[in-house]
């Protein structure tokens, strides 16, 4: 009796020992998912301003109109190279002459003419309008006939924020006579200014009377 009872108390010493799992309450559950939560870092989103566009479509903002451009043309004369290029660079002061009815005066303010960091002043006529103009000539390549000018003050300036004008002439291949290039590089102050391709047109309108007046010289 003895030995059944001694192996009696060792099974139930066994018994007493083993693991006892035991399912979590929904007490303890929510306990468990309130520390989870606390650990997650919440970042402010960023305005993000968008137009309706369908699910997983790419958005792209908008793009602004660029306000800077270029004009250019050419213009075919009789004269020469180096004559024409003279007009500007060593008697703009004559152009008047040759084109009265578009330029009334060029006066040299600062520097010597045809000399890179001159100031010149220009009165003039567009579209029917009186004008004035004080540029200043950035670069002068006599190997190239090219002189250009940096509009500083004057009407131009109250719609452009900057313009440069380069007049280039460079001699015809096989003939007599040369090819003019204007080109007109500026920056409006809004999409509201018009390209300036009247001003383009005065230009070719002074390269013909410069080249009449050059022709009749000779």
């Amino acid at each position: 009796m003895a030995e059944v009872a001694t192996e009696i108390a060792m099974k139930v010493e066994e018994k007493a020992v083993m693991p006892v799992t035991v399912a979590p309450t929904k007490a303890v559950e929510a306990a468990r998912a309130e520390e989870s939560e606390t650990k997650v870092m919440v970042t402010t989103p960023k305005t993000v301003e968008t137009t309706s566009k369908p699910a997983g479509e790419e958005v792209k903002p908008t793009e602004t109109p660029s306000l800077v451009g270029k004009l250019e043309t050419d213009v075919e004369i009789k004269s020469s190279a180096e004559q024409f290029h003279h007009m500007f660079t060593g008697r703009p002061h004559h152009v008047s002459k040759a084109s009265p009815g578009n330029i009334q005066a060029c006066d040299l303010h600062e520097g010597d003419w045809g000399k890179p960091g001159s100031i010149i002043f220009w009165n003039y006529v567009h579209d029917g309008e009186a004008k004035v103009a004080k540029e200043r000539i950035e670069a002068v390549e006599p190997e190239k006939n090219l002189i250009t000018f940096s509009v500083l003050e004057g009407d131009l300036m109250k719609e452009y924020k900057s313009f440069l004008l380069t007049i280039q002439v460079t001699p015809k291949h096989g003939g007599a006579g040369s090819i003019v290039h204007w080109h007109l590089e500026y920056e409006k102050i809004s999409e509201e200014v018009a390209h300036p391709e009247t001003l383009l047109q005065f230009c070719v309108e002074v390269s013909k009377e410069i080249d009449e007046h050059l022709l009749a010289d000779e």
